[in-house]
């Protein structure tokens, strides 16, 4: 055993320690955060037009505080990016993690000298209670891979911004630069596809005991090194022990990834974006990630069903159950107040609090009233890749409702790896999965409103030409897994044509 891996076993469990400390005090932990919260922001613009000097309680913050997304919050922000300080949170923020916005342009995510810390924390923690749990610590020794975006960064009023995952790049600590790849140069190569080139240029004859990125985008560099070698990824690096993902599912891409490595990963599962680092997967035999609890969060929960209704309730952790599907609503330390993250969750345990992602609540389909989510579909997929031995590269859903001839459906398009022997029975098998899991959907079926889903076959690499047909391929952008409307659907028709 080195000494490094010696140090990190001694501090993984320092840190499994501190996380047992609070994940045992959920109700008094978020508590102490929320006050904290509002005492430290009670004299910001925000802070003085929602009467923070008032609130007393979670209650009276729900009161006073209304639920906003980001185009809600925008007049603020705008002042924030004008260069003003005191209006979301104390001060300027330190950066600004801008993504792309889902109805009006660039969204910039303030990054303050409270916030950014629990960034760093997350993914670091994350390995660090893996270690914790398994005793595995060997890999520390190796190099690690992190596909990310560029860390190159611009700066609007004084203020640096660039994706969140280039800005952390500037925070590696200093005992990880030597063991981490891709180099400076390579990281900050605009274009995806000449990114990974160089990328497997840089990690052909290393060590990799490590790899971390959206599944979709490593999978990708996966390919590539098996087109370039003619080998498995794990005969390539046979030391490669450890994927770290995060962003999507990963369950439907498991048996493409297994095949691509030869070989099974232990992973880990971590629930990060631009607001927040959420939570991380401390179990390798448990299903769920920790809910983060203690880093400058306070969390709010709404019934995803309940969501649209006028006065919906917002519970807090106490209130919360298992296997019911809620809307994620967050206040933090970078001055987002009780905003709609966008993100649905479901609670997997209580003791302590885990939670998977079950979907977006803007992505979903229900054309007809179904309310189809992507755990569902997810789900389904999942089931179906094990019972016909067939792997996919990627896949969406979404809803036809003006078919040519006989009943509208849903139509799933999916770009195969390894196709099943029979579409129709694997139509079959999905529709009556997802007729399982969603009773509206049944009856819709079972009433002649609907007919079974249509699979559409996609082109290999189908997805990325459109991805990047929107200037989107590569770094933290995903394909949403359903729609309620036919706009990816048209183009992905287009490219087949």
């Amino acid at each position: 055993m080195s000494l490094k891996s010696f140090a990190a076993k001694i501090f993984a469990n320092y840190i499994k320690r501190q996380t047992q400390s609070w994940a045992s005090k959920p109700v008094e932990t978020q508590q102490k955060v929320f006050q904290q919260l509002i005492q430290q922001a009670k004299n910001t613009s925000f802070g003085k037009d929602h009467s923070f000097d008032k609130i007393q309680s979670t209650q009276d913050f729900a009161q006073q505080v209304p639920i906003r997304d980001y185009e809600e919050l925008r007049p603020y922000v705008n002042q924030v990016v004008e260069g003003k300080a005191d209006i979301l949170w104390p001060g300027k923020p330190l950066y600004f993690a801008k993504t792309s916005g889902t109805t009006s342009g660039a969204k910039y995510i303030p990054l303050t000298k409270e916030s950014m810390p629990t960034h760093i924390n997350g993914a670091r923690n994350a390995i660090l209670n893996y270690i914790a749990e398994t005793g595995k610590a060997d890999f520390v020794d190796g190099k690690m891979i992190f596909l990310q975006g560029s860390p190159k960064l611009d700066s609007k009023n004084g203020i640096q911004l660039g994706r969140l995952s280039g800005i952390v790049a500037h925070f590696v600590p200093s005992y990880l630069q030597k063991n981490r790849l891709p180099s400076w140069d390579t990281n900050c190569i605009e274009d995806w596809e000449d990114k990974v080139e160089a990328i497997i240029e840089e990690t052909l004859a290393e060590n990799m005991t490590v790899i971390s990125g959206i599944p979709s985008w490593v999978q990708m560099y996966f390919e590539k090194i098996y087109q370039k070698t003619g080998k498995k990824v794990g005969e390539v690096f046979p030391e490669f022990d450890l994927f770290i993902y995060g962003g999507v599912n990963f369950e439907p891409y498991r048996a493409k990834f297994e095949n691509l490595i030869g070989r099974k990963v232990p992973s880990i599962e971590l629930f990060p974006a631009s607001e927040g680092f959420f939570a991380y997967q401390d179990k390798q035999d448990e299903k769920g990630m920790l809910l983060r609890l203690n880093s400058g969060i306070f969390y709010e929960f709404i019934k995803a069903d309940d969501f649209f209704s006028e006065n919906p309730q917002r519970l807090t952790i106490g209130e919360v159950e298992t296997n019911v599907n809620y809307v994620m609503v967050i206040s933090t330390n970078a001055g987002l107040w009780a905003y709609n993250l966008g993100d649905t969750v479901m609670f997997t345990s209580t003791k302590p609090y885990r939670v998977i992602v079950s979907g977006r609540i803007k992505h979903f389909t229900s054309a007809f009233g179904e309310h189809v989510i992507a755990k569902e579909v997810e789900a389904a997929m999942s089931e179906a890749t094990k019972e016909f031995n067939f792997q996919i590269a990627e896949f969406t859903v979404a809803p036809q409702i003006n078919p040519k001839e006989g009943l509208p459906y849903h139509e799933w398009f999916i770009e195969f790896e390894k196709e099943p022997e029979s579409l129709p029975k694997l139509s079959a098998f999905l529709d009556r999965r997802l007729q399982e899991q969603n009773s509206y959907y049944k009856d819709l079926i079972e009433g002649n409103i609907l007919k079974p889903l249509v699979i559409s076959t996609v082109k290999k690499e189908g997805f990325q030409q459109y991805m990047k047909s929107i200037g989107k391929l590569g770094g933290q952008n995903k394909i949403p897994r359903l729609a309620n409307d036919r706009k990816i659907a048209d183009e992905l028709e287009k490219l087949q044509q």
